[in-house]
């Protein structure tokens, strides 16, 4: 069985329920509000929620931020299986996940495999939903293996997402990577999560695809 694509709770070995929490939290968001965007993801997305550049470009959309930091695949398949997904009816529906799985040592078929099993439920369960799937970003400073399985992802993915009417695929990434493969740390500090200047930079062209999947 794969690991990426089995639905699973976070484990909680410090008994603080801090995910649990934010679930929860999540599920009566859903339950209450109504949307046309919804963002399902990891800590990158969930950070995105924290900036001017969304302030700016998707608070006027009353679009929802479900991205919890430290999530994979599988912990994400969980939450859109237990009441995240479920009472909503976005237009569409903005997916960025898998940078995790590269941490803990899936494999490049394993973590393609647990992101289009998303895809597959989100289409079967939302078929009116558009999504927006994005590629995992690069990290790391210069050209790593991690960075290779990520390039071996997003060509799955690309391949893939053709199979699915609904879903658009783009790798933002790119954008991040200079001509001689080098990340700034202007753009990711840490070399993973993206700073303030490349949040902006990012929801000025994630905007740019939402606005025209909503028409």
């Amino acid at each position: 069985m794969n690991p990426a694509a089995l639905p699973t709770p976070v484990d909680d070995p410090v008994g603080d329920r801090r995910w649990m929490d934010m679930h929860e939290r999540f599920v009566g968001l859903a339950q209450a509000v109504k949307t046309d965007v919804l963002f399902l993801g990891d800590s990158i997305t969930w950070y995105m929620g924290d900036t001017e550049a969304w302030d700016v470009y998707f608070k006027p959309l009353g679009a929802l931020n479900f991205g919890i930091g430290g999530d994979s695949t599988q912990h994400l398949l969980w939450r859109i299986q237990n009441g995240e997904l479920e009472p909503l009816n976005p237009q569409v529906i903005v997916l960025l996940i898998g940078t995790n799985n590269i941490t803990l040592r899936h494999t490049a078929e394993q973590v393609s495999e647990g992101i289009l099993t998303i895809v597959q439920y989100i289409t079967k369960h939302k078929p009116h939903s558009k999504i927006l799937l994005l590629g995992v970003l690069p990290r790391g400073q210069h050209l790593n293996p991690a960075r290779e399985s990520i390039l071996r992802i997003n060509q799955t993915l690309r391949m893939a997402s053709s199979e699915f009417p609904s879903v658009h695929y783009h790798d933002v990434g790119s954008m991040f990577v200079s001509a001689d493969g080098t990340i700034s740390c202007e753009d990711m500090l840490d070399y993973i999560h993206l700073t303030r200047h490349a949040y902006s930079k990012l929801c000025r062209v994630l905007h740019e695809f939402i606005t025209q999947l909503l028409k």
